[in-house]
């Protein structure tokens, strides 16, 4: 049977303890509550501390649960609202436009697929959820890079490595491609991941107007596009999907 590590034992009983009772507690308090001596619960914490775990008061020298940890939580609450909430409307949206349909998230420097619904037609198809997309070349990655400067600093520091002929990888020209993204509202990827394959994707807000995810319609070049642009109709329906998300979660209209 493996062995539970020691240190990040200790490591959750801080966290946990910080979650609980006083708002802050000092060193002293910390080691004397977890059994531990003042130089391994220090350790602890400044560790903790460096990746934003845990904050210290500068006044008072008592520490606190960081910003990161609530970020990471509200992440994980984020996501399954967004997929409780986008259930229905991304139902109707590949109904409607005869293709498949994903939700988005950022995560690891990609686009995590939430969400999956399939083309309604009796094709063989692979299920993707849990399947990750580039930031750069595909219309959920340009969504979110356009609307989250988080995505954004990763998709600008990351390899943008060309997967066709028409992959935009150059800085100058990306940053074209988002402000074109921001403009219009939504992005568009043409055979610029996959030969063969386009889609258009558009931005999914919270009730505090910050970006938590993107929908796509994904399909066959012949089907998405007419004369090499994606379908205006396709444009308009993807773009009220993600607005519907969008006041299901609180935003209201954009």
């Amino acid at each position: 049977m493996a062995r539970n590590i020691q240190s990040l034992e200790r490591a959750a009983a801080m966290l946990r303890l910080l979650a609980g009772g006083e708002r802050r507690l000092g060193l002293s308090d910390i080691a004397s509550a977890l059994g531990l001596a003042k130089g391994t619960a220090h350790g602890i914490l400044r560790t903790l501390q460096h990746e934003g775990f845990v904050e210290q008061d500068d006044a008072s020298g008592r520490y606190q649960l960081g910003a990161e940890l609530l970020r990471l939580g509200t992440t994980y609450l984020d996501v399954h609202e967004l997929r409780a909430r986008a259930l229905v409307w991304t139902d109707d949206l590949a109904r409607s436009s005869g293709e498949s349909v994903h939700l988005g998230v950022l995560h690891q420097q990609g686009v995590l697929i939430v969400h999956h619904v399939f083309r309604p037609d009796d094709s063989r198809q692979v299920l993707e959820i849990g399947a990750m997309q580039p930031l750069h070349s595909t219309a959920l990655g340009k969504v979110l890079s356009a609307y989250d400067p988080v995505a954004h600093s990763e998709a600008m520091e990351a390899d943008r490595k060309p997967f066709t002929e028409r992959t935009v990888c150059e800085p100058e020209d990306f940053e074209q491609l988002l402000d074109l993204t921001r403009a219009r509202g939504y992005a568009a990827d043409v055979e610029e991941t996959w030969e063969g394959v386009a889609s258009v994707a558009a931005p999914i807000h919270d009730r505090r107007r910050m970006p938590v995810g993107a929908v796509d319609i994904t399909g066959a070049v012949e089907r998405v596009c007419r004369d090499g642009e994606v379908r205006p109709e396709l444009i308009a329906a993807v773009r009220d999907c993600a607005r519907a998300v969008s006041r299901d979660l609180g935003a209201g209209r954009f």
